[in-house]
């Protein structure tokens, strides 16, 4: 099982690459006219926790951390969970088909966040994943959520990284049901990583995108899958989204609300040719 200790791949690139940068950048995130319009109050709170699941676009910062920050202002008005659990497409095309990484810790300029070795090895009991590193050395998906988690919670923060290259219905559904049974009686979240329309005209991905967010918005995992297929929306992270929407359901939550929609066209970057992001949240 893997025990050392991930580096960061994109600092400096999608993300500022010394702490006071980043620090300053994830406010900027929040600030900003797409982002929530205000900084998350951190801390201990009271009370019972209720998002149990998410979505968070993984683009560079300027670009997409603005919805990005629509999540974790969210999750940042409940009680700290003792675990997050992060499933990110795979972009390099190295490693296994569902992969996880097995132990350790993963490193950004705000610090360190420990894997948390008890959920990884009840998720690799079930057969859904394989414990291994080839595929998120130098994958960025699951990397640029981190720093908005420890803006959060600092190093109390335990994190279980997984990768998907298969994105099928069926994996997913194997994926989000193991996912689910290892959080079982656990303080969690499920944070799947993902944009959604890549490179067309500003209009086509309000238009086509429109179709998948309905989708997540009924925790209609199938049609996710089934709506990205049928319309070739270029979504990178449909596997990711449908295992979250899955484990999410089968943890007790019962409804879905999209946060934030909005294009690198109206966060940094013209609109002839545009990536699009959401954030939703899915509560008890």
């Amino acid at each position: 099982m893997a025990l050392r200790d991930r580096r960061p791949s994109v600092s400096g690139s999608f993300y500022e690459g010394s702490r006071r940068a980043l620090v300053e950048q994830i406010e900027w995130c929040f600030l900003h006219r797409v982002g929530p319009g205000r900084l998350p109050e951190r801390g201990p709170k009271p009370g019972r926790r209720s998002v149990i699941g998410a979505v968070a676009p993984h683009a560079g910062y300027i670009y997409s951390g603005p919805v990005a920050a629509h999540t974790y202002y969210e999750i940042s008005k409940e009680p700290p969970p003792e675990v997050v659990v992060l499933i990110g497409p795979n972009h390099t095309g190295y490693g296994a088909g569902v992969s996880v990484w097995g132990g350790g810790k993963w490193e950004t300029p705000l610090g360190k966040a420990e894997v948390d070795s008890a959920v990884v090895a009840s998720i690799s009991k079930s057969g859904a994943v394989e414990v291994d590193e080839d595929a998120h050395i130098h994958e960025h998906s699951l990397e640029v959520q981190l720093p908005f988690l420890q803006y959060l919670f600092g190093d109390r923060l335990k994190i279980v990284p997984i990768c998907m290259m298969l994105q099928d219905f069926e994996t997913a559904s194997e994926l989000g049901s193991a996912v689910a049974a290892s959080l079982s009686g656990r303080s969690s979240v499920v944070i799947a990583s993902t944009d959604f329309s890549h490179y067309v005209d500003y209009r086509s991905a309000y238009t086509r995108d429109s179709e998948v967010c309905a989708a997540i918005e009924r925790m209609d995992a199938r049609s996710v899958g089934e709506t990205v297929r049928r319309r070739g929306i270029s979504m990178c992270g449909p596997g990711p989204v449908m295992a979250t929407i899955i484990a999410s359901a089968q943890l007790g939550a019962r409804s879905a609300k999209k946060l934030c929609y909005a294009t690198s066209g109206d966060t940094s970057g013209p609109k002839a040719e545009v990536v699009g992001y959401g954030s939703f949240a899915f509560f008890v």
